[in-house]
């Protein structure tokens, strides 16, 4: 197996998607991606891929925005598993989260999907739920609102001039989990949550 780590942002791909909630952890690969000056290309997994390191000598990263929707991100992040020998324990799934407040970044290993259908098809796919995620706080709908039209919406004015500080802070919980493990990385950003 690789010593390297899948760090997989989840979305739905097209424009018309790419600044809504849903789409939060894909922003967060982009983030990344800035802060080591690499680009995107196409894999045959059907994924936009970027093989990387945080910092010269540091872990390879391989990461991630699969191409097909959210509730068949599985089979692109199984096909990359795959392709590059990543064992389920070194994946990394960045997502939203509605059970947690806007700004708000928690990490976890394992555990349920909380009703994410990216999740679940993950879970699926590589046969486990045995990966780290990076929940990305977006919140609860408002009043009766339904929970799938509300992720699918652009963040609000107020919290677009939040995101870009979530933004950094999510990438900068996904850097703290590889390089000081999960433990740490909980202590650290649970604290501000």
């Amino acid at each position: 197996m690789s010593d390297a780590w899948l760090v997989v942002g989840l979305g739905n791909p097209g424009p018309e998607y790419a600044r809504t909630r849903h789409n939060v952890g894909q922003m967060v690969l982009d983030e990344l991606a800035t802060r080591t000056g690499g680009r995107f290309k196409t894999h045959k997994a059907r994924a936009q891929v970027l093989e990387t390191r945080l910092r010269p000598g540091g872990p390879r990263l391989v990461l991630a925005k699969p191409l097909t929707y959210m509730n068949t991100s599985g089979g692109p992040v199984a096909g990359l598993a795959k392709f590059y020998g990543i064992d389920p324990s070194r994946i990394v799934a960045v997502h939203d989260e509605i059970d947690i407040p806007f700004a708000a970044v928690k990490l976890k290993l394992g555990g349920g999907e909380g009703g994410h259908n990216g999740l679940r098809d993950m879970s699926k796919a590589l046969s486990t739920k045995d990966y780290h995620r990076v929940r990305v706080g977006v919140g609860r709908p408002p009043g009766r609102m339904d929970t799938a039209a509300y992720v699918l919406k652009p963040f609000s004015s107020t919290e677009a001039k939040e995101l870009p500080f979530l933004l950094d802070d999510a990438a900068d919980a996904v850097e703290h989990l590889i390089d000081h493990g999960l433990l740490e990385a909980q202590q650290k950003f649970h604290a501000r949550a």
